[in-house]
């Protein structure tokens, strides 16, 4: 092991993951990276009802889909459905993280993680990804548009 290697953090990340795309890849292989040489990354997959609530509308893909798709993701070592009703404490004390990482989409959660960590008296370090532009489309939202558009020019 190189000299200042990090060891064995547990790294959380939380999302979606509706339709995958490179900019998820990256944000997850980063995320991986924060965890260290034995460490781990845990992704929390959003609930059907929690993805609806917040957008008003069902994603896409099922949630026990998404759960699968992201387990099996090379750099993630474990992946689990959020709480039901939603709960940051709930997601902190299970799976007692080192570092969360938010994504640059994310800022609505900060303050409500900052304050479940502060409730909870734990020590946490928030880490918030930037956007990431290497490959393009990297947003679930542009690819669902993009395939939209594909079936309405073609009157499907």
């Amino acid at each position: 092991m190189g000299r200042g290697a990090l060891v064995g953090r547990t790294v959380l990340l939380g999302g979606v993951f509706d339709v995958i795309h490179p900019g998820h890849i990256e944000l997850l292989r980063r995320a991986k990276s924060l965890a260290g040489e034995d460490g781990k990354l845990i992704v929390i997959i959003a609930r059907d009802s929690t993805v609806e609530k917040m957008r008003g509308k069902p994603p896409i893909i099922p949630q026990e889909a998404r759960k699968f798709i992201v387990e099996n993701l090379k750099p993630v070592d474990e992946a689990m459905l959020g709480f039901d009703p939603p709960s940051i404490e709930k997601v902190l004390a299970t799976v007692k993280p080192d570092v969360v990482v938010l994504g640059y989409d994310q800022d609505y959660l900060k303050k409500t993680l900052e304050e479940a960590i502060g409730r909870l008296g734990i020590k946490v370090e928030v880490i918030k990804m930037e956007k990431f532009k290497a490959y393009t489309p990297n947003s679930s939202s542009i690819i669902k548009q993009r395939i939209a558009e594909y079936f309405t020019e073609r009157g499907v």
